[in-house]
């Protein structure tokens, strides 16, 4: 256990793409669940915290062994960038116990995917290298960006990145693209940047732990993989 570093789970109560989508079932479990023991499992965190603006959440964040000591009272509406709501999180946190946090992890609730070694893995790299912040991402596939286009009414397409439609796809360079499951920055850079971008550096995770549910397409996705990964379990 790392006794100044604290993880806190993002989870606003008010969804609307997924209503309640931080603890709706998956695989028999709420969704939040699975970050809660990745975090606790992984043993660096002297607090696991949930923040929260809905009692729903709290009380099942509560029962599944996270700390829930309060309510987030600000940035708690569906506008406020991430980074803005682990900081009022992180303010709450210190004030109730009374010391300070060097780093800071932030794991969403909707990366069910992600797992113990996961959060090691990413830890250990940014503490190994000494990073200011770190933002998880994973490497484009088959739905490559190079090959993007907005398409009109009329069928016809504007590509969005100026690439010959002759050009090898293993001759471009490789794309990136962040998701929410694994961020840490230390203290200061939080406090100085108000986000955990500004000095940040990347990680690449494997996209199946990286994937990101938003919508109903993305939880379909994920149930796909979650039983491709567990199928001993799920049969």
């Amino acid at each position: 256990m790392v006794e100044n570093a604290v993880a806190i789970i993002p989870a606003r109560g008010g969804s609307f793409r997924i209503p309640k989508k931080n603890i709706i079932d998956f695989f028999g479990k709420p969704i939040i669940a699975y970050t809660i023991e990745a975090c606790k499992n992984s043993e660096l965190f002297s607090k696991v915290i949930v923040s929260t603006d809905s009692e729903e959440i709290a009380e099942i964040s509560r029962k599944l062994g996270a700390d829930v000591p309060f309510l987030r009272t600000e940035a708690a509406d569906s506008i406020t960038p991430v980074s803005e709501a682990i900081l009022a999180a992180l303010e709450q946190v210190e004030v109730f116990y009374g010391k300070k946090y060097d780093y800071i992890v932030m794991a969403m609730a909707n990366c069910p995917i992600r797992n113990t070694n996961d959060i090691i893995e990413a830890y250990t790299n940014f503490i190994t290298k000494n990073y200011e912040s770190q933002i998880s991402c994973f490497k484009f596939g088959f739905m490559n960006p190079w090959w993007a286009f907005k398409l009109g009414a009329d069928g016809v397409a504007t590509k969005i990145m100026d690439i010959l439609s002759n050009v090898r796809s293993q001759d471009l360079d490789p794309l990136y693209c962040p998701t929410g499951a694994i961020w840490i920055a230390k203290r200061e850079h939080l406090k100085k940047y108000k986000s955990f971008y500004g000095e940040h550096r990347y990680y690449e995770m494997d996209w199946k732990s990286a994937i990101d549910i938003d919508n109903y397409e993305d939880l379909e996705l994920a149930k796909v993989v979650y039983s491709m990964i567990n199928k001993s379990i799920i049969d």
